[in-house]
C-alpha cells in the first residue's frame, strides 16, 4: 500500500481496532498516539462506548481532549470525564421505535443505554459491557420516560448481522440503526447522529476539513465516519462492509495495524526525512 499524505486530524475507533479482543490495549499503540501528540497530530477517539466505560481509555491513552460516544449521542471530555453534550431520541419517538421493533423481532429485549447506566424492560439479557452498571428493570411507562442517549435490543438467537436486516424496515427513518457487532445485538441512535455527525462537530471546532480528516475502524457502526472522511483504512479484522468501502487494509487489532501504520506515517514527516 502506497502511504497517503499525513492528515490534519486523525479519528479512531476504539473497541476492534485499537482495543484487542481482551479488552487491553497494547503499549505499542499507547505509544504511537503519544507519537501523534508529540508531534503535534491530533486524534479523537470515536466510539460506541458510552462515557461510562471511558475511563480505561483515559487510563492507558493519558487524558486526551474530547471524545465522541455512543456511536454520536454523547460529546465527552476525557480530561473532566464529563459528558459535555448529549443528542438523544425523544421519548414519543423511543416508544414508537420499541413497537416496531418488536413487532418485527419477536422475543427481542430491550434497553437504553445512558452515560452512566442502563434501564431495561424485563426480556433485555445483559452482557460484557453491562458488567460494570446494575441494570435496573423497569415498566415501559418509565422505560420511555427520558430521552434515550442509546437504543439498544438484544435476541435470544438472532445474530447481529440478522437483527440490523430487520430492524432497518421497521423503524424507517425514526432512528439511525447499525451494530458494532455485539452479541446479537442491535442499536440505534436519533436521526441524523452519527460517528460521522459526531467527528464533523469536532473537525469543525478545530477549522479542519472532511478531506483532510483519515479515519480507522472495523464494524458497520463506522461505515458512516468511513464515507465522511476523506481517507479511510479499516483493519484486517474488519466487518466486510467496511472492507468493501475502504481506501485500504491494514494489520487487525491484534497485530497492532493502527500503530504500525501510523508509525509509518510519522517517519514521513519531513523532520524525520531531513
Amino acid at each position: 500500500m502506497t502511504l497517503p499524505a499525513l492528515p490534519d486530524l486523525i479519528a479512531c475507533d476504539l473497541d476492534g481496532t485499537l482495543v484487542r479482543h481482551d479488552g487491553t490495549v497494547s503499549p505499542r499503540t499507547v505509544a504511537a498516539f503519544a507519537a501523534l501528540e508529540a508531534a503535534g497530530l491530533p486524534f479523537v477517539f470515536v466510539t460506541g462506548r458510552p462515557p461510562r466505560l471511558m475511563g480505561q481509555i483515559a487510563d492507558a491513552f493519558g487524558l486526551h481532549g474530547l471524545a465522541v460516544c455512543s456511536n454520536g449521542a454523547y460529546d465527552y471530555d476525557l480530561r473532566a470525564r464529563a459528558v459535555v453534550a448529549e443528542y438523544a431520541i425523544d421519548p414519543a419517538t423511543a416508544e414508537k421505535v420499541a413497537r416496531g421493533l418488536r413487532e418485527a423481532i419477536p422475543g427481542i429485549g430491550l434497553a437504553v443505554e445512558y452515560s452512566d447506566s442502563l434501564a431495561a424492560d424485563p426480556l433485555y439479557e445483559p452482557w460484557e459491557w453491562d458488567r460494570d452498571v446494575t441494570v435496573r428493570r423497569l415498566d415501559e411507562a418509565d422505560l420511555w420516560r427520558r430521552p434515550a442517549p442509546k437504543l439498544i435490543g438484544r435476541h435470544p438467537s438472532l445474530s447481529a448481522d440478522d437483527l440490523l436486516a430487520l430492524a432497518r424496515p421497521a423503524v424507517g427513518d425514526l432512528v439511525t440503526v447499525y451494530h458494532s457487532n455485539g452479541l446479537r445485538l442491535v442499536e440505534a441512535v436519533a436521526p441524523g447522529v452519527s460517528k460521522a455527525d459526531g467527528l464533523a462537530r469536532h473537525a469543525a471546532r478545530l477549522g479542519v476539513s472532511a478531506e483532510a480528516v483519515m479515519a480507522f475502524g472495523d464494524m458497520p457502526n463506522d461505515l458512516s465516519m468511513f464515507e465522511w472522511a476523506g481517507l479511510a483504512f479499516a483493519v484486517g479484522n474488519a466487518h466486510p462492509s467496511l472492507i468493501s468501502v475502504a481506501d485500504g487494509v491494514i494489520g487487525s487489532v491484534q497485530e497492532d495495524g493502527v500503530a504500525v501504520f501510523l508509525e509509518a506515517l510519522l517517519d514521513r514527516r519531513p523532520d524525520r526525512q531531513a
